[in-house]
């Protein structure tokens, strides 16, 4: 049962659905999806200019949606949510490719031997702890040996996306600039 708490958030209709069984909840969330989709798959693939990008988006709201124990007020809710999802989505893809234009995947040390390419990262990794300070040590290794993306460094160090974008940025820069003298 919904704590009191929660239900005074919500207005008298929602609170209502609050309270529903499983499977008028269900039926609650069949006729939301029936009543909303079509607009909200439309602004997605405006926004995204795909039709791949836009069912996801539209996807996942609905089961944020199924999934939370408060439905929403009202279904301007979900074209508010599709387009904070859309411009999200966009946000991350921006960061995404910015970070890969910066280091090329294929060039020249891809036909080195292995054990070259083993040294080489062996050097870089030894540069970046010894020459970076922080925070771009801890970015750089974040990115790099943890595999996490700009929005994960930027939550896990309390820093801005940009931000952390920026410092990984000048750290590759110094990396390039020391082994290509």
């Amino acid at each position: 049962m919904l704590d009191k708490r929660i239900l005074e958030n919500c207005d008298s209709a929602s609170a209502n659905q609050a309270r529903l069984g499983l499977a008028e909840r269900k039926q609650f969330i069949e006729q939301l999806f029936r009543r909303n989709y079509s607009e909200m798959i439309r602004l997605a693939r405006v926004l995204l200019a795909g039709d791949g990008e836009a069912e996801d988006v539209v996807q996942d709201i609905f089961l944020r949606v199924a999934n939370s124990d408060i439905p929403p007020k009202n279904d301007s809710y979900l074209l508010i949510a599709v387009r904070n999802a859309c411009l999200n989505r966009i946000r991350q893809m921006q960061l995404h490719e910015r970070v890969k234009n910066l280091l090329p995947i294929e060039d020249d040390s891809d036909l080195q031997p292995i054990d070259r390419q083993l040294e080489q990262l062996e050097d870089i990794s030894v540069f970046v702890d010894e020459q970076l300070e922080e925070p771009h040590r801890s970015i750089f290794h974040l990115r790099f040996d943890d595999d996490l993306t700009i929005a994960e460094i930027a939550r896990r160090l309390g820093l801005n996306p940009n931000t952390t974008y920026k410092y990984l940025a000048q750290s590759i820069q110094k990396i390039r600039n020391h082994f290509n003298h």
